[in-house]
């Protein structure tokens, strides 16, 4: 029987629909119906288990699962002994510190005998400590931002992403203490036919991730603008430059990063591009 990896993914929630997006973008074919927990890809040597986030670093680190996609957040709160692979770019969101909307509150110090409530007692006490903050932590393993107004708890720790939930129970966000990502980590010891494997999906993922950051982009210019044009686009290597049939012209195609989109797009007017095109890219490897 030839080698496969085992993948385990959240198994609802949106860390589990951005993994399984990633997976289906790197070109994996699996069927993960409807309360299936373990399910083979069709065209790829993996098998995805589906788990509870807070499960996959052990899982990983026993070997059960030889990779997992998890939130960072829960993979420094659990302490696995696993190998971060690589970083995802997706799930993003933030660890922060909240106390009562009408408290007044004014520095970190402010928390010092203070009582707070939290499902990441492991970061929130590695935190506390490194500033030097004595507060009593009391850990909750759900429904954390309601500990205030019930009267069990000073101010929370607890995952923000936008915000609503902490003003919808009162709570005003005054730290963060994390920022965290989706990340992939993998069992340390995995064996070398794994590795290849592992090292395969690596390279699809960065491909995926390199195409979401990058734009391809085709413009017209007169020969004559093309070295001022070159320096503004120099592209993965240097630009591609292609002849027209007009006489002094050429088409020149290239690959543009997305945080600069608008600032190269203003240089390239003013240098004396022309029908400038720009399209999204499948993928890209690099």
């Amino acid at each position: 029987m030839s080698e496969i990896i085992r993948i385990a993914i959240q198994k609802s929630g949106r860390l589990s629909e951005d993994s399984l997006g990633l997976v289906r973008e790197c070109g994996i074919q699996f069927n993960n119906g409807t309360g299936k927990l373990k399910s083979e890809a069709a065209n790829f040597p993996a098998e995805f288990l589906s788990l509870r986030d807070d499960d996959i670093p052990g899982y990983v680190a026993d070997g059960v699962a030889d990779v997992g996609i998890v939130g960072e957040n829960v993979l420094m709160e659990t302490d696995q002994p696993v190998q971060l692979v690589h970083r995802l770019g997706f799930s993003r969101c933030r660890l922060s510190l909240a106390v009562p909307r009408g408290d007044d509150y004014r520095q970190l110090s402010d928390l010092n005998g203070k009582r707070i409530a939290t499902s990441y007692p492991r970061i929130l006490a590695n935190f506390l400590r490194e500033n030097n903050v004595q507060a009593d932590i009391h850990e909750i393993s759900g429904s954390v931002e309601i500990a205030p107004s019930i009267g069990l708890t000073d101010a929370i720790c607890d995952i923000v992403s936008s915000g609503s939930t902490l003003m919808s129970n009162g709570l005003k966000e005054v730290e963060v203490i994390f920022r965290s990502e989706a990340v992939l980590v993998a069992h340390p010891h995995l064996s070398e036919a794994r590795r290849r494997i592992l090292d395969k999906l690596v390279f699809r993922i960065k491909s995926v991730q390199a195409a979401r950051n990058n734009k391809y982009i085709l413009l017209n210019a007169p020969k004559d603008a093309v070295p001022h044009i070159t320096s503004i686009l120099p592209g993965m290597k240097s630009p591609t430059i292609v002849p027209l049939a007009e006489e002094g012209w050429v088409s020149v195609h290239s690959v543009i990063n997305e945080n600069d989109f608008w600032d190269i797009i203003d240089n390239l007017r003013a240098a004396g591009a022309q029908g400038i095109l720009v399209v999204p890219i499948e993928k890209m490897i690099v």
